[in-house]
């Protein structure tokens, strides 16, 4: 990954205010080193229209400017920055520091004296989320991925899917991309709060993040909800058939926005759900569609390119265009062999009951030939290997069919199917 156009000595200060442990550079240790800032403050422009990513931008640009050593600019920027999002502590906390800069030394981010400190504790607590914070959107502005990259999960996206969300745990952070002609682009990135207690959630109220492939299931109206929620809310299927099959209980897990008075919350700060800030959100509320875009949530996502998962793609097509043609067949034989002895449907319907289902379904076709359109396929890797298919099944003559979703799971080297269902 190649390192951010700021510079090595830039990247360096930032990380030092984000880190207790790191002190901040000499421009803040100087007295005499912050009057050579080489050029007066601008007057303030006029603030632009509040949009997705321009608080953390701008934050960013603070930052830049105190690592250059030009801290009248930097102060100046703070203080526009604080002015129009009152509510974004990270601009304030930065900004105050920017202030305390001009009497004395500051030795990292939220440099508050130890004795202020040891009368409030909780404040001390807060003051590590904001630098926890600071550190993790710096992190993934200088180590944002290649135009040329995508997560590791998407190995094909049908048209039907304008979008795709993707959620970076580890580094609090999640990716909109847009699916194009030439395949998935990454349009924007923001950062992102999980559970209290991290992820991989299990049971109902551990405060933990789901990790896995989901869907957006719908958009619900703000005014229908609390304040808390702010700019609205997208829920997750979250426990999906994977999480089902795995004894995972819970639900409610939502995409959304932050209190009127919060602008972000701290890395690990929800109950479970996935938060942004309102304006981010704001944006994804516009765009996505719900039911067709699919939600990545990884403790680390693997970014490749493009043309290096055709392998895997071409060889579960081939394995797809098998059960396909099993079933156009009505050869049940074949067609059962695709189906894992612990299959299950929508509600509970074991292998014996759905084998009954695929006979009516082959005796419908009457011989026809069945194609597959708007194909999905989204792998997901961790004790075991799973890929999650969605496909229209159109018979040959007809214009449209059901849309459904299968979940299969690799033994050795078969793929079986454990869930299958109509989903549209």
């Amino acid at each position: 990954m190649e390192p951010s156009p700021w510079g090595r000595r830039t990247a360096a200060f930032v990380i030092a205010m984000a880190s207790a442990a790191q002190a901040l550079p000499a421009f803040a240790q100087n007295p005499q080193a912050r009057m050579r800032t080489g050029a007066a403050a601008k007057p303030a422009k006029a603030p632009e229209a509040l949009r997705d990513g321009q608080a953390e931008t701008r934050l960013l640009e603070v930052y830049q400017l105190t690592g250059e050593g030009r801290g009248r600019e930097a102060l100046a920027r703070a203080e526009s920055l604080a002015r129009d999002y009152p509510n974004f502590q990270l601009a304030q906390l930065a900004l105050g520091d920017l202030l305390n800069a001009r009497v004395r030394p500051v030795r990292k981010l939220g440099d508050v004296p130890e004795t202020d400190a040891a009368r409030a504790p909780e404040a001390g607590g807060m003051l590590d989320e904001l630098r926890t914070e600071s550190l993790q959107r710096v992190q993934a502005h200088r180590n944002r991925p290649g135009a040329d990259r995508m997560p590791a999960q998407f190995l094909e996206l049908s048209s039907r899917s304008r979008h795709a969300i993707a959620i970076d745990a580890s580094r609090s952070r999640l990716y909109l991309f847009e699916n194009t002609d030439k395949g998935l682009r990454l349009v924007a990135d923001y950062y992102a709060s999980v559970g209290k207690l991290g992820i991989e959630k299990l049971v109902e109220g551990d405060q933990r993040t789901p990790l896995g492939v989901y869907f957006i299931t719908s958009r619900l109206d703000p005014a229908t909800l609390k304040d808390f929620y702010g700019a609205g809310a997208l829920p997750i299927n979250y426990p999906n058939p994977l999480d089902q099959s795995r004894g995972k209980t819970g639900s409610g897990i939502w995409l959304h926005g932050t209190p009127p008075d919060q602008f972000a919350r701290a890395p690990l700060a929800t109950d479970g759900c996935v938060v942004l800030a309102n304006p981010d959100l704001e944006r994804i509320l516009r765009q996505v569609e719900p039911r067709s875009t699919p939600v990545v949530i990884a403790r680390q996502l693997q970014w490749v390119a493009a043309h290096s998962v055709q392998a895997e793609r071409k060889a579960f097509e081939a394995v797809l265009n098998a059960w396909r043609s099993a079933k156009s067949q009505g050869d049940m034989a074949k067609l059962t062999s695709f189906y894992a002895p612990d299959f299950q449907s929508y509600r509970q319907k074991p292998l014996t009951e759905w084998t009954s289902v695929l006979q009516a379904e082959t005796r419908a076709l009457k011989g026809r030939e069945i194609q597959l359109k708007d194909k999905s396929y989204l792998r997901w890797t961790d004790a075991a290997d799973t890929m999650v298919v969605t496909f229209g099944e159109v018979a040959e003559g007809a214009r449209t069919g059901p849309v459904k979703r299968q979940y299969w799971k690799r033994k050795g080297q078969q793929w079986q199917i454990f869930f299958e269902g109509v989903i549209g």
